[in-house]
């Protein structure tokens, strides 16, 4: 390759270096300048909020103190509604995952007739916006008497979160080859013990990348735990112990360390499982 035609190839790979360093300061420089101020006294925050880089001594961790203690110790109550948080997403992920992956493997290996029509409906619960669903919700809940509970919410979020997992899933049981099980089968084992043994271990990226999935919808969602669980306080999801931060009578310390302690779930499971996401959503990706 002559010089002259590297030229082009070394200005394009500059530009797009360039292009993803921006994007990477502008997706990190808020989070970065919230967190460095959370660290600071909120007197301190008032009188220069510029300032970047706490001194040792100005290192101060009353706002995330005060936002994790119930309002009887003189805090918000974040951490139980972390806690909340975390029961109804660990439990819709458990949940979800396990019905997606049968329907999933069904989807992607069962010929029947109207299969496409199937996978499309599948698809389509999915793109219904929450506000269309809310009343027959509500309705439903309110006639088991699950409205105002977490397992209630739970079973909305299972409910909600099931056909883009199945999707998800499908794609991915769709690339992994075939011959695989049909060599399980001779040997034989089971429908079960081969999904269990052979497929399961093969797809697992897939699975993974799927959980997570389904745990940062359960972890964000804001709509239905404010629609089922406003009025009992202690039942709060993190998102709805977030929205009472943003209040003008709470100090910026405070709202920011809530938001930091409410991110750091998704990013640590992100960091631990990124291998297992980066393969699961890249495999499949051309179905």
């Amino acid at each position: 390759m002559t010089r002259s035609a590297t030229r082009p190839r070394r200005a394009t790979e500059a530009g797009r270096f360039a292009l993803i360093a921006l994007a990477l300061f502008l997706a990190l420089a808020p989070v970065a300048y919230g967190f460095l101020l959370s660290l600071r006294p909120y007197s301190a925050v008032v009188q220069a909020p510029l300032d970047l880089i706490p001194s040792f001594d100005q290192i101060d961790l009353t706002g995330y103190t005060t936002a994790l203690l119930d309002p009887d110790q003189g805090g918000f109550g974040l951490g139980r509604f972390v806690l909340n948080s975390l029961v109804v997403a660990i439990s819709t992920v458990a949940l979800s995952v396990v019905v997606s992956i049968l329907g999933a493997y069904a989807a992607a290996r069962l010929r029947f007739w109207g299969r496409g029509a199937v996978s499309g409906l599948i698809l389509a619960v999915y793109l219904f916006p929450g506000i269309v669903l809310s009343v027959p919700l509500f309705v439903l809940l309110a006639r088991a008497g699950l409205t105002g509970s977490l397992l209630g919410l739970f079973l909305v979020y299972v409910a909600a979160t099931v056909p883009v997992s199945i999707y998800m899933m499908r794609n991915y049981f769709e690339a992994l080859p075939e011959s695989v099980e049909e060599a399980a089968i001779i040997d034989g084992a089971s429908l079960p013990r081969m999904l269990r043994s052979v497929v399961l271990p093969i797809a697992l990226p897939g699975v993974v990348a799927t959980a997570i999935y389904v745990f940062m919808i359960a972890w964000n969602e804001y709509f239905y735990a404010l629609l089922f669980l406003v009025e009992d306080r202690s039942l709060w999801t993190a998102p709805l112990g977030i929205s009472q931060l943003a209040d003008f009578n709470v100090p910026v310390t405070v709202l920011l360390s809530g938001s930091i302690l409410v991110t750091l779930p998704v990013i640590l499971l992100f960091f631990v499982a990124q291998r297992y996401l980066v393969e699961g959503l890249t495999t499949g990706a051309d179905k």
